[in-house]
């Protein structure tokens, strides 16, 4: 191993180090922010009220967005390794959309949050089969292509949203549609997380364990295949675990943007690279943007603020960005 690998590793390990403290700041500070005051002194005394309302509220307000984001930056830098975009992230190819339109099916047709669960990813997965068959169209095999076919998915699950919100109770399921278009993590509470959590936990060990297959899908498929990668089985198992990964957030938070898209870029700026300590690196700013939005949608204002609101405040400056940057290199 030569000195610039190790500079490499060294330096990725402190980005990670240091993620890993602002995201315990971040989640310790998210635990006493809201409406009500909780302080450290109630609780350690054993207050009713205060217990109850962090055990069953704000602890697993703080897990969704902790796990939520970590979740969402890693399945981004899945999507852009395996599509070998840079562009390409759950809500751009139409992953999220997809997510909420079946949710939004789930919540008119089926019952129970296992159900709306399973309806997330279906949607979701169609939108990614969509996509793939779209892109499959460019014969060229332009890695811009899979960001054209998700702006047309993503248009067409927001129109069967739509069409799903005419035909709902205004005053029921209606406001339920609303709350997943907005993305956000009011209320979520203990007893609606942990199937979803468990899940989405499992799915990303299963990611974690295949990074040196998902980072070999980044190469041409000529060369992945010498060396003895079977690349149509991987990718499809990748991405359908890594949807399975963002459905069982989105079905929990509704729709949150741009966390899949800056996170991983964000990774790749700090460390240089494109490895397994990048993927978990992504994930950590994942949970950062994520906690952060949401204790600024607590805190700014008078009333609670969709928390994707902020994340597009971060996400399209920085997405006009890369696009400026790619003209800048061709």
């Amino acid at each position: 191993m030569d000195s610039i690998t190790v500079k490499s590793a060294n330096k990725t390990k402190l980005f990670c180090a240091a993620g890993v403290a602002l995201l315990a700041a971040l989640a310790a500070a998210s635990l006493f922010t809201g409406k009500y005051p909780l302080t450290l002194s109630g609780i350690l005394a054993g207050e009713e009220m205060q217990l109850r309302v962090f055990w069953t509220l704000r602890f697993s307000r703080m897990v969704v967005g902790v796990v939520g984001g970590f979740a969402l930056g890693t399945a981004g830098f899945v999507y852009q390794t395996v599509f070998r975009n840079p562009l390409a992230s759950p809500d751009v190819i139409g992953v999220s959309s997809g997510a909420s339109a079946g949710a939004a099916a789930g919540i008119l047709f089926l019952s129970g949050a296992a159900a709306v669960t399973a309806a997330s990813f279906a949607g979701a997965l169609a939108a990614v089969c969509l996509a793939l068959a779209l892109s499959a169209l460019d014969r060229a095999g332009r890695n811009s292509t899979i960001v054209l076919a998700g702006i047309v998915v993503h248009s067409l699950a927001q129109t069967a949203l739509m069409c799903l919100k005419l035909t709902a109770d205004p005053e029921r399921e209606l406001a339920s549609i609303e709350y997943w278009i907005m993305g956000s993590l009011n209320g979520i509470s203990g007893y609606s997380i942990g199937d979803n959590l468990a899940l989405c936990g499992v799915c990303l060990a299963v990611l974690f364990l295949l990074h040196r297959q998902i980072l070999l899908l980044s190469a041409e498929e000529g060369e992945a295949r010498m060396l003895g990668v079977s690349v149509e089985k991987l990718r499809l198992a990748v991405l359908l675990v890594a949807t399975l990964v963002v459905s069982c957030i989105v079905s929990l938070s509704g729709l949150i943007s741009f966390v899949g898209l800056l996170a991983p870029h964000g990774a790749r700026l700090l460390t240089g690279r494109n490895h397994t300590g990048t993927m978990f690196l992504g994930g950590l700013l994942g949970g950062i943007l994520l906690t952060g939005a949401d204790i600024l949608a607590r805190s700014v204002a008078a009333t609670e603020l969709p928390v994707s609101i902020f994340t597009s405040l971060l996400g399209a400056p920085f997405l006009i960005f890369l696009i400026v940057r790619g003209r800048q290199k061709t």
